[in-house]
């Protein structure tokens, strides 16, 4: 039973690993940050009942639900960026999309640490409401065309 477990196992992680066109150091760092951040997330609703995303502040398990589908979105474009590389003959779109919610994830994690209460440096929470507001920005531009 063992062995069929393990093959099965190695089967589907050959087949993912095909489908995303080989494991990276930007996918591996990627998933660990998604990790983090809902793992922090369930923290903060959990523990510290300080969650932004829910009216009471605590758990639900439609917020959980849907955190979880826009990680699995995450990963689907990770996919078509790898498809695009493989259509145009690059190699670098699905590095830069990696790097690109690499950031996001962490933006996200820092905003969760905060509301556990840890001092955010600064610098960071600088760079955040900064990305924040260009973001913002960009959006309503967006809007408006």
């Amino acid at each position: 039973m063992k062995e069929l477990i393990c093959t099965v196992t190695g089967i589907i992680g050959a087949g993912v690993t095909t489908l995303f066109g080989g494991w990276t150091a930007g996918m591996t760092t990627l998933l660990i940050f998604m990790s983090v951040d809902y793992i922090s997330g369930l923290v903060v609703a959990g523990v510290f009942r300080k969650s932004e995303k829910t009216k009471s502040g605590g758990l639900e398990s439609r917020t959980g639900w849907k955190g979880l589908c826009r990680k699995g979105m995450t990963l689907a474009f990770v996919l078509i960026a790898y498809r695009l590389d493989l259509m145009i003959g690059s190699n670098y779109i699905k590095d830069c999309v990696c790097i690109g919610f690499v950031l996001n994830e962490l933006i996200s994690i820092v905003e969760n640490a905060g509301l556990m209460g840890l001092p955010v440096p600064a610098v960071i929470a600088r760079a955040i409401d900064l990305l924040q507001t260009k973001a913002d920005q960009e959006g309503g531009a967006n809007e408006n065309s």
